[in-house]
């Protein structure tokens, strides 16, 4: 099996290990232990409940509380090396925020970060953080070497006593936001005193008796709960608190804040027209400690797996940055949901899809977004503002969202036909929970998934469709967009062979299997082609406003061809047509009026379906066809 290989290769590589002692504020090596591999049969289940063990026996944590604290923050799974979409490494969740343009997720090419968590536990046990990343032993050492550096900073030595490392979980959840740190430590010592069974994706087993343990709140020294007066703004019938996330001007310099920009939409700045749907790649705790803090990211709400229950940490009126494109950053609302993108239904819960709908429903009536596939749409869905940041983006809620089911709950279904069966615009219904296409990458490989594969022939032997904004691809891998077309994707009819139709797509002609328009439900719509005259038109990533249309005390907003041409004979879906803005939001200030700027333009764009991802076309560049 893949994942004991994983386990079998960290194992048996570990021949030494430090221990790590107090000396004033740091940590010293001392001592070794025996390699692993001489002591365990390593095809065991019971591997990472042993390193568990070992690292608090180590650093003198208690196992409940470190087993805990790894159950709360990543269901003990580590992602093979591979960072949370919040920057949190393995199976304690070790944040280290990247500078990657990747997680520039406020869309205008700024970031701003600090030593983390990973470093300083790195550091602990003198360890590289590379290794922290990929190793999970090392994982755990270096999160029970930093917990308890945190219990002896807060209390002067070691806690003894289990209920005494109450303030030390809550410091580790880095929150500067007193609620969401101490709410993090209570669900931990809540896990203590209901225990765990639990099984990872990689067959490992890890368990821990329930214990009637209650947490020395006092450790927590001056950290109370204040009462937050609940601003959330939600419908009624669902369980709904506030807790606002980091927004302060961390130096002299003005421009140096984060998680978002204030505005009084709709009064002033852009209008609401989209609602993005994320999923997080960590705990429901996690991200609310992550947005409560200087991450340089955020989204408006975040929806729990477990009973649906809603976080507001942006209020609607200002923009969040979420999606990683300041234009759909500017015009919309995120959601975040509890999960992983390749476990599924594992985390993507009922209660979490009916709470959420009835959270969409309400914002689409309260802002006017029209309640539809074209409007409600994936962090995936949205695209870059260059073709490097195009191939950057991020890729939640992934392959095992059921957008059908959403929709309906929603109360706007996909599979609803809107349009005569002759018609060539079709609306991609793939059924989520009969279609079973292998996802290579997930566990299990084969299970309910809401794309469709695009090949470049009509025939299962040919190859995936490759797109050029990957340097891989053609692959079964779930990180692959390019070639899956989503549930609620409209597009064009291009051919015809037998059970098999092609559409329009990212410029190209792709194939689907798709017998007796099985996977297809025929719609109404416009259509867009390139004017007459014109061999190739370019795509963008946003509908920014010509450059004379910018004040002088405004740098223009280039807008950046994408790497796609659409080419004349070419047809594609229309979701709407916009006129050209821009929100100039670059200084932090408690009051946008007379500080930010709204820019409108002349330039007019059509918003389309352009492959997995959205797109714009100029108005001038196109002919439009209603069918």
């Amino acid at each position: 099996m893949k994942k004991r290989k994983k386990w079998f290769h960290h194992f048996a590589s570990l021949s030494v290990a430090t221990t790590v002692t107090f000396s004033g504020s740091l940590l010293s090596s001392a001592d070794t232990r025996t390699s692993v591999s001489n002591q365990q049969n390593m095809s065991s289940p019971h591997l990472l409940q042993n390193e568990f063990q070992k690292a608090a026996t180590e650093f003198h944590v208690p196992l409940r509380v470190l087993l805990s604290l790894s159950y709360n923050l990543s269901q003990f799974e580590d992602h093979d090396g591979h960072p949370s979409t919040s920057g949190g490494y393995g199976l304690m969740h070790l944040v280290d925020l990247p500078t990657t343009l990747t997680d520039d997720l406020k869309g205008d090419g700024s970031n701003s970060v600090s030593k983390q968590p990973l470093q300083q536990a790195a550091s602990l046990i003198h360890e590289k953080t590379d290794v922290l990343k990929k190793d999970p032993v090392q994982n755990i050492r270096g999160a029970a070497a930093l917990l308890a550096y945190y219990a002896k900073e807060r209390t002067g030595s070691i806690p003894t006593s289990e209920e005494d490392w109450y303030g030390a979980v809550a410091r580790y959840s880095q929150s500067k936001d007193t609620n969401a740190a101490l709410e993090f430590a209570d669900d931990v010592y809540s896990t203590i005193q209901t225990g765990i069974v639990h099984t990872t994706t990689d067959g490992q087993k890890v368990h821990m008796a329930a214990s009637p343990i209650k947490p020395n709140l006092k450790s927590a020294k001056k950290m109370t709960k204040d009462k937050v007066y609940n601003r959330a703004e939600c419908p009624a019938n669902v369980s709904c608190d506030y807790i606002p996330a980091f927004y302060e001007q961390k130096s002299a310099n003005p421009s140096d804040y984060s998680n978002y920009d204030v505005a009084d939409r709709p009064s002033f700045g852009p209008d609401i027209r989209y609602i993005v749907i994320h999923d997080t790649e960590t705990s429901y705790d996690g991200t609310v400690r992550l947005f409560a803090n200087p991450y340089s990211a955020t989204s408006q709400y975040v929806v729990r797996s477990s009973d649906g229950h809603i976080t507001q940490m942006v209020h609607n009126k200002d923009i969040a940055w979420h999606a990683g494109n300041w234009y759909f950053n500017m015009h919309s609302v995120g959601i975040e949901h509890e999960g992983y993108a390749l476990q599924g239904a594992t985390w993507f819960s009922e209660p979490m899809y009916r709470s959420s709908a009835k959270l969409v429903r309400y914002l689409g009536h309260k802002y006017n977004i029209p309640l539809d596939r074209a409007h409600i749409i994936g962090h995936e869905e949205v695209p870059g503002l260059s073709p490097a940041r195009q191939s950057a983006m991020h890729s939640d809620p992934g392959p095992f969202w059921d957008w059908e089911h959403y929709m309906q709950l929603v109360g706007a279904p996909i599979t609803a036909s809107k349009g005569k069966p002759s018609s060539t615009i079709v609306t991609l219904t793939p059924h989520f929970k009969t279609n079973k296409p292998v996802v290579s990458d997930a566990s299990p490989a084969m299970q309910s998934a809401n794309f469709i594969y695009f090949y470049t022939e009509p025939s299962f032997d040919a190859p995936l469709f490759h797109d050029p904004a990957l340097k891989f691809g053609g692959s079964q891998q779930a990180l692959d967009w390019g070639n899956k077309g989503k549930a609620g994707q409209t597009f064009s009819l291009a051919e015809t062979k037998g059970d098999w139709n092609a559409i329009w797509y990212g410029g190209q002609k792709v194939w689907f299997f798709n017998p007796n328009n099985q996977y297809t439900t025929h719609v109404k719509g416009t259509l867009i082609t390139p004017k007459k005259g014109k061999q190739n038109i370019p795509v963008y990533g946003a509908a920014y406003p010509e450059a004379s249309a910018y004040p002088e005390d405004v740098t223009p907003r280039d807008n950046v061809p994408l790497q796609y041409t659409i080419s004349e004979g070419q047809y594609y879906v229309t979701a709407e047509k916009a006129t050209s803005d821009f929100y100039n939001a670059t200084t932090y200030t408690l009051n946008p009026y007379g500080v930010h700027k709204m820019v409108y333009g002349k330039d007019e764009y059509y918003r389309i379906h352009l492959n997995h991802r959205y797109a714009f076309v100029k108005v001038e560049d196109v002919d439009v066809i209603e069918k």
